[in-house]
C-alpha cells in the first residue's frame, strides 16, 4: 500500500515538473509545413502565435527540395542567405527558442524566399508576472563562405525591429490549471 502511494506520488511529481516546464511546439505552416508551393502566408501564420522562451519551432519540408536558413533582419528583408547564423537541411528541423527577440528564417533555394517562404518569429520579453527561464546567449555559426564575416548574435532586439506583441494569457492560464490540478491530485493521493 505504501509502495503504491509512493509510486503514484513520484509519477505525479514527474508529471507536474515535465508538464509545466516544457514549451509549446509550433509547426511552421501548420499542416502544410515549410514550402514555397501553395499559398502559405508565413507572416500571418507567425503573427497569430504567442511565442515564448522554451518553445520549439519545427520546420517540416522535402529534404532535397528545400532548407531553412536563420539570417539577420537585413538579410531577411533582402532574401540574402550568404551570411547565416545557422542552416538546417534535414527536412525535419527544430529550433528551440532560448531568449526573447526576433528570429528570422528563410529558404535559400532560388526564388523560394522571394515567393514568400520566410518567417519572422517574435518572442516578447517576459513580463514581471510571467516567469521564464533565464536566456542563454547562442553563439553565431560561421558562414559557409569565408568571404564575409559572420553576423553577430544580437543580445537584444535591434532598433530596426518592430516591438514584440504583448503575450497572451493563455500560456499562463494553462500553466496555472496544470499546477492546480497537479496539487489537487497530490492531495488526493496523500489522503487515500
Amino acid at each position: 500500500m505504501i509502495l503504491s502511494k509512493l509510486t503514484m506520488f513520484l509519477f505525479l511529481m514527474i508529471f507536474v515538473f515535465c508538464g509545466v516546464s516544457m514549451g509549446e511546439v509550433y509547426k511552421v505552416g501548420d499542416s502544410t509545413g515549410w514550402t514555397h508551393n501553395g499559398h502559405i502566408d508565413y507572416k500571418s501564420w507567425s503573427s497569430n502565435k504567442n511565442f515564448h522562451v522554451g518553445d520549439s519551432i519545427v520546420f517540416e519540408y522535402k529534404q532535397h527540395m528545400d532548407n531553412v536558413v536563420r539570417v539577420t533582419h537585413k538579410n531577411f528583408n533582402t532574401c540574402n542567405a550568404t551570411t547565416t547564423y545557422a542552416t538546417f537541411n534535414t527536412g525535419n528541423d527544430t529550433f528551440v527558442i532560448k531568449r526573447p527577440g526576433h528570429f528570422y528564417f528563410i529558404s535559400s533555394f532560388p526564388g523560394h524566399c522571394q515567393n514568400g517562404q520566410r518567417v519572422d518569429i517574435r518572442v516578447p520579453r517576459p513580463t514581471k508576472s510571467s516567469p521564464s527561464p533565464s536566456p542563454s546567449p547562442t553563439p553565431p555559426r560561421a558562414p559557409s563562405s569565408s568571404s564575409s564575416p559572420p553576423p553577430t548574435e544580437p543580445s537584444t532586439p535591434s532598433s530596426t525591429q518592430a516591438p514584440a506583441p504583448s503575450p497572451s494569457g493563455s500560456s499562463e492560464m494553462l500553466f496555472s490549471i496544470k499546477l492546480w490540478l497537479s496539487m489537487l491530485l497530490i492531495v488526493v493521493v496523500a489522503i487515500v
